[in-house]
């Protein structure tokens, strides 16, 4: 397993990476499904209400990727968050598979807590170390490998007709309509693309390329409001 750490405007100490490298070691357990780990530390300029330091981790293997990024100040403690984040995942598509298996589907969190009020929070997704720990275990159980099929969940198909646009004009649509995201071609590229809401009052566009073989990523640009 290959694991590449790198930072973007802030240096990365021996000792962060000597934390990192100890933490994702966890995933060896994949056996060869796990073939990468990107770690991207980047600094953004701070700015009023929105965190300077961003840590993105991609693993990369035979499967799907799998891809989790937080925000913070201390590169430590976001890197335990989007580490937190990646389990979360792995864990849920465990849970599929074991509901594949036979065994009872295990009660969502909206059903559990749907008589609770709603409080908006940006703590930990793990209450304590013990919970993570015992949510680690369950994501890596070689009983239910990854790679096994599952059944195919129920997908609600819609079509639209093709309309192109600028980007601001998808943002303005998709804020119009109330939604998260907003499908449309790129006039300026000719590609079909989402754009969507990021944290606060920060969007971010996904477009479909023939002429790219990787995930590449340009230059944040100011949103102009109409």
């Amino acid at each position: 397993m290959e694991l590449i750490i790198q930072g973007r405007n802030v240096s990365v100490p021996e000792r962060f990476k000597e934390y990192v490298a100890e933490k994702v070691v966890k995933f060896e357990e994949l056996g060869d499904r796990v073939q990468r780990i990107e770690i991207k530390v980047v600094k953004d300029n701070p700015t009023p209400g929105r965190d300077g330091m961003r840590v993105e981790t991609t693993v990369i293997g035979r499967g799907p990727v799998v891809r989790a990024e937080a925000r913070g100040d201390d590169k430590f403690a976001v890197f335990d968050e989007a580490y937190a984040k990646l389990i979360e995942q792995l864990r849920r598509a465990r849970d599929r598979r074991k509901v594949h298996r036979g065994n009872h589907r295990p009660t969502a969190v909206s059903e559990a807590t749907a008589a609770l009020p709603v409080v908006a929070s940006d703590g930990p997704l793990f209450a304590s170390a013990d919970e993570l720990a015992a949510a680690e275990t369950e994501a890596f159980d070689t009983d239910y490998p990854l790679e096994d099929d599952v059944p195919p969940v129920e997908i609600r198909r819609k079509r639209f007709p093709e309309e192109r646009m600028t980007v601001d004009q998808a943002v303005d649509r998709m804020e119009l309509v109330g939604h998260d995201f907003y499908l449309f071609v790129d006039s300026e590229t000719g590609e079909p693309s989402v754009a969507y809401r990021r944290k606060g009052w920060e969007y971010g566009v996904i477009g479909l390329s023939a002429d790219v073989t990787s995930t590449e990523s340009e230059p944040a640009r100011a949103y102009q409001t109409s």
